[in-house]
């Protein structure tokens, strides 16, 4: 093999490493049987969502797996494989490939990296069935309100009760 087809390899090695590195998530999916619509409709629908998804061979992300220091993501890169990367949003990779599998049987979650920690398929599914961060931070704030909202319930109470004239 000449040099420089081992240098483009160890180019392309050393970019899905950055990428595993960089991602706060990565989701890996077997595309086998998915039309072309299907794969269409599929990036675009993880691109509104931010995600990133390459189709990579699969011996390129065993070594930029190793590299990273996620061994245990080798038995996921068999047959057609491509990752979606996510650098700011955790769930949305597996929020987004786990509603588009219920939809297409040919879509199949492999397993994945979540902050850091190699997940498997029970995981991601559990990470793709919370809700988004807008929902969490409106639930946050319903608990917060609560306390002060039944205190000033209580205090117009009072107040109501000090304004009826005796009987």
């Amino acid at each position: 093999m000449s040099e420089s087809i081992i240098a483009t390899k160890a180019v392309i090695v050393d970019d899905i490493y950055d990428k595993f590195s960089r991602a706060k998530s990565a989701v890996v999916v077997d595309y086998l049987g998915l039309t072309v619509a299907q794969a269409t409709e599929l990036r675009k629908e993880l691109r509104e969502a931010g995600v990133e998804l390459k189709v990579v061979k699969n011996t390129y992300l065993r070594r930029a797996a190793d590299k990273a220091g996620y061994e245990g993501l080798d038995d996921t890169f068999t047959g057609p494989t491509a990752v979606a990367f996510s650098y700011d949003d955790v769930v949305a990779p597996a929020r987004v490939l786990s509603k588009f599998a219920k939809n297409v049987d040919a879509l199949e979650i492999k397993g994945g990296i979540i902050e850091g920690k190699v997940s498997d398929l029970a995981t991601i599914n559990e990470l793709a069935s919370l809700p988004s961060r807008e929902g969490l931070l409106s639930m946050l704030l319903s608990v917060l309100q609560a306390p002060v909202r039944n205190v000033a319930y209580a205090v117009k109470a009072v107040a109501d009760a000090k304004d009826e004239p005796a009987a």
